[in-house]
């Protein structure tokens, strides 16, 4: 394991505490949040590059040249910490970064399966290493397995290619484990990666919804230490007796956040130490409105303490993963990484400071992260076309959407010839990349009258096609092939709104903001046409997610997840 910082720069924090050398920030008379005390604390914390080298009463003996900020009447509090992000919905980890950079969120612990589904592990490696340089603390889990039917999964997730990972300091899990039912039938190629984990010293994430108390005991004897899948207060509890630590989720399909604290609260629960609280890979337009500092106001908004609010977002999440010696924390050592708050009941700071850099001041953005190079991800070329060979859609059942997440088979008796009437089945089509297969149904639920729609994102990175008129389905394809990658959906002939996604075909090439505009035009068409679930993005991420029930399509065909078996396979084409 390397050291954070080399032998030379410890002397230099030394020399700061010495007098020798001034510190290059000083936050005087700051009102701070003292996460080991749980108390707020008057004192100047004195900061040197990226790190904070005295936090107390005193004043540095040298300060020529450094930046005096005078904090009275200000709150000051770590900065905030997601621990479960999926950094690949629409966006990409640098997008996302700098914009949760402005509202406090200094840390991420991220998903890696776009990273490990796309590119060759020394490639991946490059790219977070590169990432590492930003003025952000970005940690990763591992993935065990790929959450639907590959024919390859064997080879990219490999036991090699998973240990490359754990070998790994910024990765700090293993999981989430999608595929623990597996693991409960004997599954003994996951329980022992799971060991690898546990012998690298990492955590385990669970994936464990609606699990009953004996789920929930027989995966903590196999290893798993958190799980985020809680829905109610009762699931909390559940889970606390059974000695997981518990993140609290608020996303776009999954907003439990308010119930479950204001649950807690009334039972009054004395288990805010053990709390963590994330927005579990949220669509762009769930964050118009915050990331952790969300999550914050709606704990705050719920009747929990300030402190524990702030400390389930910093504090408790850098305890359970060994790191409050560099993280949410604010006392010497740790990385200065702080957010300068008008008062603990506004968790919207006023100014950031990430590593020792100003992202933030009174308000105003003063530092963009630099690009990241992703050319590394192959990109979307298509070098076939479709035909009307490829639109026979001759199944006698199809997908019915019950809601974002359950899928169940279905019957359907409707003539699929032409153009389809203004009822809720479409067709549905999933295509590789290279053109080699196809797998062909019939989905209900999506929409009345969406004509053609067609996207690169999903995942697999394969393409969904779903629409109710074939000619308008190909036009969308063929769209979606010219742009490189993205989202389209079209209507006689025209494509009325698209999301460009030219890196690989799955991630935006552009800020935050721009994606988020683009997402809520493309939302607001299809819920035009008839599209009534909570969050379009998730559907199509979800089409093909063996770790949900009940039926899916996938790269081996259609799958029956309760039965795990093959129902249709594939059509070579």
């Amino acid at each position: 394991m390397d050291p954070v910082w080399k032998i030379t720069e410890l002397r230099q924090h030394l020399a700061v505490i010495d007098g020798k050398k001034s510190p290059n920030i000083v936050l005087k008379n700051a009102r701070y949040l003292h996460s080991m005390l749980k108390q707020w604390v008057i004192g100047n914390i004195w900061i040197a590059g990226d790190r904070i080298v005295y936090a107390g009463e005193k004043m540095p003996p040298l300060i020529d040249g450094t930046e005096i900020v005078d904090c009275s009447d200000k709150t000051i509090v770590p900065g905030y910490i997601e621990p479960h992000v999926h950094p690949f919905q629409l966006y990409h980890p640098q997008s996302f970064a700098d914009f949760c950079g402005q509202l406090g969120t200094t840390a991420f612990i991220s998903d890696n399966l776009s990273f490990v589904l796309s590119l060759e592990n020394k490639k991946a490696f490059s790219i977070l290493d590169d990432l590492k340089k930003l003025p952000f603390s970005f940690y990763w889990w591992t993935r065990f397995d790929s959450q639907t039917e590959m024919e390859q999964e064997e080879e990219i997730f490999s036991n090699t290619s998973i240990l490359e990972w754990l070998e790994r300091d910024d990765v700090l899990l293993g999981g989430e484990l999608t595929g623990w039912p597996r693991l409960l039938h004997g599954d003994d190629l996951m329980l022992y990666r799971m060991q690898m984990a546990k012998g690298y010293g990492k955590k385990i994430e669970g994936h464990f919804p609606g699990a009953s108390e004996r789920t929930l005991a027989r995966m903590k004897l196999l290893g798993a230490d958190g799980d985020h899948e809680a829905m109610t207060v009762e699931e909390v509890e559940r889970r606390i007796m059974q000695g997981f630590a518990v993140t609290l989720r608020h996303s776009s399909i999954r907003p439990d956040l308010p119930n479950l604290l204001k649950g807690i609260v009334e039972k009054q629960l004395p288990i805010f130490d053990h709390l963590m609280m994330t927005t579990d890979g949220s669509t762009p337009s769930f964050h118009q409105d915050g990331v952790m500092d969300k999550c914050i106001q709606v704990a705050l908004d719920a009747g929990v303490s300030p402190i524990d609010a702030y400390q389930m977002a910093s504090y408790n999440v850098a305890r359970y993963y060994n790191m409050s010696n560099l993280h949410g924390f604010i006392a010497t050592g740790r990385f200065a990484s702080l957010n300068i708050l008008q008062d603990e009941y506004h968790p919207i700071p006023e100014s950031v400071l990430s590593k020792g850099v100003w992202l933030k001041r009174d308000g105003e953005r003063v530092h963009r992260f630099a690009d990241i190079d992703y050319s590394a991800i192959p990109s979307f070329d298509l070098d076939f076309s479709l035909t009307s060979h490829d639109f026979q859609f001759s199944m006698p059942f199809g997908i019915e959407l019950v809601n974002d997440v359950i899928t169940k088979p279905y019957n359907s008796l409707i003539t699929r010839e032409g153009q389809l009437a203004n009822h809720d089945e479409s067709y549905l089509m999933l295509i590789n990349r290279n053109g080699n297969w196809h797998v062909n149904t019939m989905i209900k639920g999506f929409a009345t009258n969406v004509q053609g729609f067609a996207s690169s994102y999903s995942n697999t990175g394969d393409i969904l096609l779903i629409g109710k008129n074939k000619d308008d389905m190909q036009k969308a394809f063929e769209e979606m092939k010219a742009m490189r990658g993205g989202i389209v959906l079209v209507e006689k002939g025209e494509v009325v709104a698209s999301v460009p996604l030219t890196i690989g075909g799955i991630l935006y090439q552009g800020n935050m903001e721009e994606l988020t505009v683009k997402e809520l035009d493309l939302k607001q068409a299809l819920a035009e046409r008839g599209y009534r679930l909570g969050d379009a993005i998730y559907t199509l991420l979800f089409l093909q997610s063996t770790h949900l029930p009940y039926i899916r399509i996938t790269p081996k065909g259609i799958f029956d997840v309760l039965k795990n078996k093959l129902l249709l396979p594939a059509v070579m084409r």
